[in-house]
Formats: structure tokens, sequence, C-alpha cells
């Protein structure tokens, strides 16, 4: 009798993030699943804002785990290491992790001397990527490992700085609260100018002189934005908010580099609405969506809101500031006017682009426990992982052909949504329900659907029924979103419809579209080379 070959025999997927089959406990004391040390590196990096703790573990806990496993893996799995790494600091859009991690990873190389795998130097340069990290990189390796700094590091901080040096870049990068200056980072990785950019050698000499010289540094006449902002700063102060009212002082501004973080400074006076109107054409989209609150006390026209309006909703805009889908909605809580809320709206499903539109019946659990309320996303923010939850949650059920919501913790409730409806309106539904009793709110809330997606930091609390994902029958997928990189996951992952993903942006999503496809589903940035490839062609 044939047993395997039939009709309606088909190839189980396979995802990365893979259980190794130990047994271990989360926080909670639910029974866990370990991970592999790639699988465990990969979702603690998606979600680790360096030094910020998590309510189950500590900044300085998470940091160690952090590096720990960079070093274990830059020796043992190089190539894989390498790639994480330029992947955070690109599409990932996770900053100080990355930066960490090329340092780790150059660190824990030289040690061991190992010299296969990417050049360390092509490492460090691969994620600096804004003209301030060369000194993040730098002030983290000398307070980290001293001040001897290996010629590595100095060559692949020296790569960057021909890339990313320029004008504009120094006067919004280069100031005093830096522990390291332009001139500090030219001095000691001894950066010689871009062959291609002519510009450059006047440039750095204007930095060497303004960290060494300052009274008597005079910017190069061939760089129109350096010698018009001199010109401003040069003015009295008495003149200067004339130039902010006048009919071409925002064009003025804007050739003169001014930033809206300065121009309070240079005007030394409030930022009332005519500097405001007068800034706000030269500021970039993440910028704009951060300062509405204070556009709107300004008193700012609305000729001038509709044209940030237009900006904050554009989708190319939206993705060439790569903003975070929940910033929308830090911004929609913090700013007063309804004015701002269907634009916040757009922008929120522009960054959401790659939400899939789910067939059949879906079953969306997002986790509002206590731990998740008590994990902010960074010292900067106000949001925590239960709204960046309810983000991702509430995207999916939109855009599913058919969808049930629903939170849970100590007890579970549907969300109630209709197609259409905006995303923001139905986010202001969720609540915060205590502990984490994610075992019961899938069985009582599953009913034959066709996939389950859970989105949670996974630290559930043990339940005579087992782990979530025993309460859903094998052959139907569970899809765990992880957005905390905790050791222990709730269920098993990899292969057997048991998918782990990871992260604070919609890139995994991707992931869904192949497993449902039947085809292997890679690491983020392996697995877009293979996208056009026929399934069976996809190799692991």
């Amino acid at each position: 009798m044939t047993r395997f070959n039939t009709r309606t025999a088909r190839a189980q997927p396979v995802s990365p993030v893979a259980s190794t089959g130990r047994v271990l406990r989360t926080r909670e004391g639910g029974r866990g699943h370990e991970r592999d040390a790639r699988s465990e590196l990969f979702l603690l990096a998606v979600s680790h804002f360096v030094s910020q703790q998590t309510f189950y573990e500590s900044g300085a806990a998470r940091d160690g785990r952090f590096e720990e496993l960079v070093r274990e893996l830059a020796v043992s799995d190089p190539f894989w290491t390498a790639g994480l790494l330029g992947w955070l600091r690109g599409e990932g859009n996770i900053r100080t992790a990355a930066v960490v991690g090329a340092a780790e990873y150059v660190k824990a190389r030289l040690d061991a001397g190992a010299v296969d795998g990417p050049a360390n130097r092509q490492v460090v340069a691969g994620v600096l990527q804004r003209p301030d990290e060369p000194g993040e990189l730098l002030a983290y390796w000398t307070s980290t490992y001293g001040r001897a700094v290996p010629k590595p590091v100095k060559r692949g901080i020296a790569d960057a700085v021909r890339r990313l040096y320029t004008g504009r870049a120094l006067l919004k990068y280069d100031t005093a609260s830096r522990g390291y200056r332009f001139g500090d980072i030219l001095n000691l990785v001894h950066a010689a100018p871009d062959p291609d950019k002519p510009w450059q050698g006047e440039l750095f000499r204007y930095a060497l002189d303004r960290r060494h010289r300052p009274e008597s540094a005079v910017p190069p006449e061939s760089d129109r934005l350096l010698t018009a902002h001199r010109a401003l700063m040069a003015l009295p102060v008495a003149e200067r908010r004339a130039v902010v009212t006048s009919p071409g002082g925002a064009e003025r501004l804007a050739a003169a580099g001014m930033t809206w973080e300065a121009l309070a400074g240079w005007l030394q006076g409030p930022m009332d609405k005519a500097a405001w109107e007068a800034v706000i054409p030269s500021m970039g989209t993440m910028a704009l969506v951060r300062n509405l609150r204070n556009f709107d006390e300004a008193g700012v026209s609305d000729e001038v809101a509709a044209q940030v309006a237009a900006r904050i909703s554009d989708p190319a805009e939206v993705a060439r500031s790569r903003q975070f889908p929940f910033r929308c909605l830090a911004a929609h809580q913090h700013a007063p006017s309804l004015r701002w809320a269907y634009p916040l709206e757009q922008a929120l499903r522009h960054s959401l682009a790659n939400v899939p539109a789910l067939a059949g019946r879906t079953l969306v659990l997002v986790d509002r426990s206590g731990s998740m309320f008590r994990s902010r996303l960074s010292d900067r923010s106000q949001l925590d992982r239960a709204d960046a939850a309810a983000v991702f949650g509430t995207a999916v059920a939109l855009r599913a052909q058919h969808a049930d919501l629903v939170e849970f913790g100590t007890s579970s409730n549907a969300v109630p949504f209709r197609k259409g409806e905006s995303a923001l309106r139905v986010l202001g539904r969720f609540g915060d329900l205590g502990g984490t009793d994610t075992t019961e709110a899938v069985r009582r809330h599953y009913r034959r659907h066709d996939r389950v997606l859970i989105v949670t930091d996974e630290q559930y609390a043990p339940h005579r029924h087992g782990d979530p994902t025993e309460q859903v029958p094998a052959h139907v997928p569970v899809y765990t979103w992880n957005l905390a990189g905790h050791r222990a996951g709730h269920g098993p992952s990899g292969r057997g419809n048991r998918h782990t993903f990871g992260g604070l942006t919609d890139a995994a999503f991707r992931m869904v579209s192949l497993l449902e496809s039947a085809r292997d589903a890679d690491w983020p940035w392996l697995h877009d080379r293979d996208a056009d490839r026929p399934a069976d062609a996809v190799a692991r």
C-alpha cells in the first residue's frame, strides 16, 4: 500500500529560526523551547536597542547575551554573521546594535586569529551608514577595549568617512556634545580624501581646524553651504528673526543647512509660527512626523500643514525615510489636531507595504500582557512592545480575507473592526490584560482557522494543556512574531508548520507568502535573491 507517495503529498517548507529540541523555561515558568545560536541572535538583534531593558531582562544582560552570541558566530559562522550585521543596519534599520555587533565581530576574529570569511574592514564600513556613526563605533571600541584601535577598524572607519563626510554632515553632527569630533576621527584613522571628491580635502582641513583651532577656522569658499552658514552665524542676534520672516527666509535657511534643532539656538528665542514655517520645507520626513504636536502648538497655518501632510503620507517619502510603523502611532497619540489623522493613517499603511492579504480564515492574537507594557522600545520612545504588537496584528487583520483579531493576557477578548476601517482607530480598542495565558487564548479562539499568527514576547505562563502551538492541529500553520528576543520560545520553530519571525518592521511578512506557497524561507538577507526562482530550485 502506498503510504507517502499520494496525490496530496507536498513538501513541508522550513524557515530559518529553528529550535534545537532542548526544553527550557520561559520567564513565566512555561515550557519553553531553546533555539539554535543563529536563531537566538537574529531574534535578539532585530528587537535590541542597546542598553534598553525589558520587563524580564536588564539592559546589561541583553547587551551581554548579544555580544557573546556575535563573538561566537563571528568565528564559527562569519559569512552568516556579516550578512546579519549588514542587513540589520540596512533593511532592518537597527542602528546601534549593528555598530556594536561590527565591533564585537572584529574583536572576536582578531582574538581568534581567524582569516576566513568577509574582511573585518568591510564589515565595519558596511554598518556605518550615517555621518555620526564612525564616532559611535570609535567611542564604543575605546570605552570597551581601550585606546589601541586595530587597523581593520581604522580602515573600515576611514572608508566610511570618505563616503559620508560632507559639509551638511559637518554642520549637523560635528558638535561640541560629541566625544569624538570629525577632526578627532580624521586624526585617528588618517582618512585620505576620496579622489573622486576634489572638494573633500578642503572639507577635512576645515574639520580639523574646527576641532583644534576653532577661533581661526574658515570654511572653504568652494562649499556654498558652509559659507552661507557662516554668514548667518555672523548676523547680530537682533537681526536674525527678520531673516525668518522675510519672503526668502526659508530658502536662505535651507541654503545654509540650518536644521530645526539648531534654529531655536540661533534665534535665541522661541520656535514660533514663523520659525517653524520657515524651516519646515527643509525638514526630513521623520523630523516632520516627530514635530506635529509642535506645529499645532505654534499655530502653523493650514496651508503649510497641508504641505506637511502631503509629504508624510507620500509612499516614496515613507520608503526613503524607512519609518518604523509604530512611529505613526506615536505621532497620532501625541498630536492633538485631527488634521494629521488621515495622513498618518496613510503613512502607516505605506510603512506596512509587505503585509500580505492572507486568503481564507486567519486568527491573529496580540499579546497585551504586563511584560509587553513594561518594556519600552527605547529610552526616547513613549511606545512599548504592546503598542508595536497591536500595530502589526491590526495590519494583518485588516488585510486578510477573513480575520479574527484577539487581544490576550490573563484573559482574552475579540477586538472588533470593519474591513477598510482606519488602523489607528482600531488600535484605540486594545487594553491592558495583565498576565500571559497564551495557551488559553489559543484554545478559546481557535475555530478551524487556516492559520494562526501570534504577536508576542513568548513568555507565557505554564498551562496544563501545554504550549500555545500544541492547541492547533499539526497541519495548520502557526506563525509567531517575537518582539522581544528572549532566549526561550513558547513553541518549536523551523519546520512542521511552526515558524517564528522577529523584528519591528514588516519585512518578515514576506516569509509567510513563501511558506504558504510551499517554499522554504531563508534569512532576510538571503531569501530575496531566490524570489524569482522555482520552488524546487530554492536551496537552504
